[in-house]
């Protein structure tokens, strides 16, 4: 048998895939976002773009964002009773509407 790949993309087929319709490159106003310290965000992965991209446990979730680092945004997460900080550019994070 051949062994499993354990990189990071690894068992993403559904997550960085995307509809017919939306295939290319992501619209120019996703990465021209910009986020607030303490502002609310859902973490989306944007197959088209590979840098900052987060690990796939953390697509779907929301989290705060905390700050900048570069060109990408800490964002703090709650998984289960646990808080994880992630880096994340720009794209793969959407503006939770309230």
């Amino acid at each position: 048998m051949v062994k499993m790949s354990h990189g990071l993309r690894a068992k993403t087929r559904g997550i960085t895939t995307k509809h017919p319709r939306e295939r290319g490159m992501s619209p120019i106003t996703r990465s021209l976002q910009t986020f607030e310290v303490g502002e609310k965000a859902h973490i989306v992965i944007d197959p088209a773009v590979h840098r900052g991209m987060p690990h796939r446990r953390f697509h779907g979730l929301t989290g705060e964002v905390k700050g900048m680092q570069g060109n990408a945004y800490v964002v703090e997460v709650r998984v289960g009773n646990a808080i994880k900080t992630i880096i994340v550019r720009r794209e793969h994070l959407r503006k939770v509407k309230v």
